[in-house]
């Protein structure tokens, strides 16, 4: 038994197949996957409405970065992670954040969860 099992994720990808990815990823690790948005519009509706336990989101999201929804995930107290292939630098203003860099594991991605869900418990 994991510490994803049954825990709601959102996913925020613009690119077709690491949202997939993704998305596999989380299922195989029990997890259930909110999303996956492609769009940022998307993204806040999802943000705004589901029931979260966590998000896994992409910086850029079609040339526009994620901040809106990030910041209102906060206001909602859901963690989050950054995804992104650009390193620590893009995520600059956004408080503490939690990075994963691209291309990443299924490991990596489910350690990274787990830590983050153990610090919010």
């Amino acid at each position: 038994m994991s510490i994803l099992d049954g825990k709601r994720i959102l996913v925020v990808e613009d690119e077709a197949l690491i949202a997939a990815m993704v998305e596999d990823m989380l299922a195989e690790l029990g997890a259930v996957v909110v999303g996956p948005a492609t769009t940022l519009a998307k993204g806040m509706a999802l943000a705004g409405s589901e029931p979260l336990d966590a998000a896994v989101l992409d910086v850029n999201i079609r040339d526009e970065r994620i901040d809106p929804v990030a910041e209102l995930l906060r206001s909602r107290g859901v963690p989050m992670v950054f995804a992104t292939g650009y390193g620590a630098g893009a995520v600059v203003g956004l408080a503490t954040p939690r990075i994963i860099d691209k291309p990443y594991t299924q490991d990596k991605l489910a350690r990274t969860l787990s830590e983050l869900l153990k610090l919010h418990a």
